[in-house]
């Protein structure tokens, strides 16, 4: 019975610090990138909104959204 659970033990592998490391980076990179393109959202007037297909109430429910979403 010890040899099984030596198998399942060996068989379950936790991915490595670089994947984990790659992952927070990346997530970090697309939380800045969404603080950039909300900055440029807020700056539009009315007429490059509505050039943009974009409808005030968009941009407002855009803009109050937590940096994480």
């Amino acid at each position: 019975m010890s040899s099984l659970q030596d198998v399942c033990a060996t068989s379950i592998q936790s991915k490595p610090r670089s994947y984990w490391l790659k992952a927070l980076i990346k997530g970090f990179c697309a939380s800045l990138e969404r603080a950039r393109t909300r900055q440029l959202l807020a700056q539009l007037d009315d007429r490059q909104l509505s050039d943009l297909g974009i409808s005030h109430a968009d941009r407002i429910h855009e803009l109050d959204k937590p940096s994480w979403r």
